[in-house]
């Protein structure tokens, strides 16, 4: 797209006045008959408004990867974003509705994405860093200690894990002080780490 030439819009959003808004703002720059240049979506659509905006976006960049996608939402959803950005940020853009407060901001970098350019909420960036290196984390667990904080997840003791795997629950408590180890969860008279060790394998 050259400097000059004004992007081709296609909008996704499931708010009527917001979408409606939108569209008025860029109409000057929609041409319905030639392929977008970027595509603005929310991540929560019908029909079941939980992530079709997003595995949408995934979608249209493995079949049109010269498409640019702004994703324009409230939400930060980690996986499906680290799998949108899988392939390069070039052409990508998250932005957070509650934290784009000027028009000019949003429609900067709208063409900025159109262009190429990447358009990220510093918000998104730092949930995403934070997911990788949960994810890295757990990774570094072995199979044993995976069953056993898969169990942990289950709401089991200690002795019950130790049924379960046939193991001694001597043994299911060292397993446990390595996940602790592992998942860097020192002990605190402030935190419960079963229940921190839990969440982190949940949310990874």
């Amino acid at each position: 797209m050259a400097a000059t030439d004004a992007p081709h819009v296609i909008i996704a959003e499931d708010s009527a006045i917001l979408r409606d808004g939108l569209v008025q703002l860029l109409t000057e720059q929609a041409v319905a008959a030639d392929p977008p240049d970027v595509v603005v979506v929310d991540i929560r659509m019908p029909p079941t408004f939980t992530d079709e905006g997003l595995r949408a976006a995934i979608a249209l960049r493995r079949t049109h990867p010269g498409v640019g996608i702004l994703v324009f939402s409230q939400y930060i959803e980690t996986r499906y974003a680290a799998e949108l950005l899988s392939g390069g940020a070039a052409g990508i853009g998250y932005l957070l509705k509650d934290r784009v407060a000027d028009v000019a901001d949003f429609v900067d970098a709208l063409v900025r994405v159109a262009a190429g350019g990447t358009a990220l909420d510093p918000e998104v960036v730092t949930q995403l860093m934070g997911a990788s290196r949960r994810t890295d984390s757990l990774a570094g667990l072995s199979a044993r200690e995976r069953e056993v904080l898969a169990l942990m997840a289950e709401g089991r003791t200690n002795s019950a894990i130790g049924n379960i795997l046939v193991i001694s629950e001597g043994a299911v408590e060292k397993h446990v002080a390595n996940i602790f180890a592992k998942l860097d969860l020192p002990a605190t008279t402030t935190d419960h780490r079963r229940v921190l060790a839990v969440l982190r394998y949940l949310d990874g």
